[in-house]
């Protein structure tokens, strides 16, 4: 009788988008719908969920309340912009946090989501190794 041994070593296989855009549009709540959803029907909650899962203070988001530009949606996005190497500006960023704050931490979540995808391990032989036999 012979002893055969299979060994199968799995490769790693990164699907991280490393593009320096951002995966979405500001308006793209359609690629996230639970999300969206969840931030259209309580977006002090939402807000909140999307700074902790981001390494923030749960309730950093609650300081946004007072003020014309919502200074902690002004930094999450650039803290986000900075984390994933995406380009942009400041000035645009006060601009989306302004005038689209909903829009903003949806997209801030949806990039995180995309760009903290699991690493998925693919086995790169599709044979088996043949072992010596002894």
């Amino acid at each position: 009788m012979s002893n055969m041994v299979v060994i199968q070593q799995p490769q790693k296989m990164y699907g991280v988008n490393q593009s320096n855009q951002w995966s979405t549009g500001i308006c793209d709540c359609c690629e996230d719908l639970p999300s969206c959803c969840f931030a259209f029907w309580c977006f002090p909650c939402f807000a909140c969920k999307t700074a902790k899962d981001f390494g923030e203070c749960l309730c950093l988001p609650l300081l946004d309340i007072s003020g014309i530009v919502p200074p902690i949606t002004m930094a999450m996005r650039v803290g986000a912009r900075h984390r994933y190497g995406i380009e942009g500006t400041m000035c645009k960023d006060c601009l989306y946090a302004t005038f689209c704050p909903c829009c903003s931490w949806c997209q801030i979540s949806r990039e995180m989501k995309t760009r903290n995808e699991q690493i998925i391990l693919v086995n790169a032989n599709s044979g088996s190794v043949p072992t010596r036999r002894m």
